[in-house]
């Protein structure tokens, strides 16, 4: 189903479309190519927070289930090493670059490409130099449900050499509860990117083993009643690749599992605390959320050792991530 939900700053048309299978239901919209809504069957609430209404996705300060880019999380400064040069970007996270800057793609109404009964795509295409970057890049967002998992695919080219990660950006709440107390997490990853108190990685990788960020092994979210404060970037492989398993959330609560796969090297974990927004959809006012988002590593263009976001004219980058749900 196609609705017009809402209308752009510049007058055209939000979308929002569902999709479905026998056991998942899935809302999407145009406007950030975002994830507006998703349930699991004979469960009368959303997996994800979002907002009830188009409005607030015109600002969207917590990228609820945004695509972002055209690269997810920060780079230092405003400033990327790109080859033989240096870039400039916009700097909207203090004196950072982050998601793609205060326009990137998050806050552009994305054109509705193709749909049917359980897929629909997202299109838009970014002019050279928007937000910094060099070469247009024209990019596309799939969504996809079956066998109980939906899968998101994006794929991009470019006209010149620019930086290219693009990552969902949903915070997943299994449960009806009001926060992520019966929550566990599990990452596969045994190293993550030390960071600044500002998020910028140092160049360092350091061992999840014995730290607070060891989730190799399923551990909950809330202790002694304090949320897990994690803003941070897990080492999933050196480089993209085949798509495989990243991380597992499961509320003991409503015994839902999400298995988490995705070809990217990195996984930025983000644990989203209360905050009464009343603008949330009323099945999730006041919720926690968790954020997992796989992308390159950030910072990448300036760190050499870490994998590359460099697209060149030519090339295809495909990045995909498959949400899979069970019960456990």
């Amino acid at each position: 189903m196609i609705e017009h939900w809402g209308d752009s700053a510049d007058g055209s048309k939000i979308y929002r479309v569902s999709i479905a299978d026998t056991q998942l239901s899935a809302k999407v919209i145009s406007f950030g190519a975002g994830l507006q809504d998703l349930r699991f069957a004979g469960r009368d609430y959303p997996l994800v927070l979002g907002y009830d209404r188009c409005a607030p996705y015109l600002r969207n300060e917590r990228y609820f289930g945004a695509s972002v880019g055209r690269f997810a999380n920060r780079i230092a400064h405003g400033r990327a090493n790109l080859g033989n040069k240096v870039v400039t970007l916009d700097q909207n996270a203090g004196p950072h670059h982050l998601h793609g800057g205060r326009a990137g793609a998050t806050f552009r109404n994305w054109v509705l490409q193709d749909h049917g009964p359980s897929h629909v795509v997202f299109t838009d295409t970014l002019p050279d130099g928007h937000m910094g970057f060099p070469g247009s890049l024209t990019i596309s967002a799939r969504y996809e449900i079956a066998q109980n998992a939906l899968t998101l695919t994006y794929r991009a080219t470019t006209d010149a050499t620019t930086l290219c990660n693009f990552t969902g950006h949903s915070y997943f709440h299994l449960d009806e509860t009001a926060d992520l107390a019966h929550h566990t997490l599990t990452v596969n990853a045994d190293r993550y990117t030390e960071r600044s108190e500002d998020g910028i990685p140092t160049g360092d990788l350091l061992a999840t083993r014995g730290s607070k960020l060891d989730y190799r092994r399923s551990r909950e979210l809330v202790s002694n009643g304090q949320l897990a404060q994690i803003d941070d970037n897990f080492c999933l492989a050196p480089a993209r690749g085949p798509l495989k398993k990243a991380a597992t959330l499961m509320s003991k609560a409503s015994g839902l599992v999400m298995d988490l796969s995705t070809t990217e090297p990195g996984l930025q974990v983000y644990t989203m605390a209360q905050d009464g927004d009343p603008a949330t959809m009323s099945a999730a006012k006041s919720r926690t959320g968790i954020a997992l988002e796989p992308q390159v590593w950030p910072d990448a263009p300036n760190h050499a050792g870490f994998p590359t976001a460099i697209l060149e004219p030519g090339e295809i980058y495909c990045h995909e991530i498959r949400y899979a749900f069970r019960l456990g």
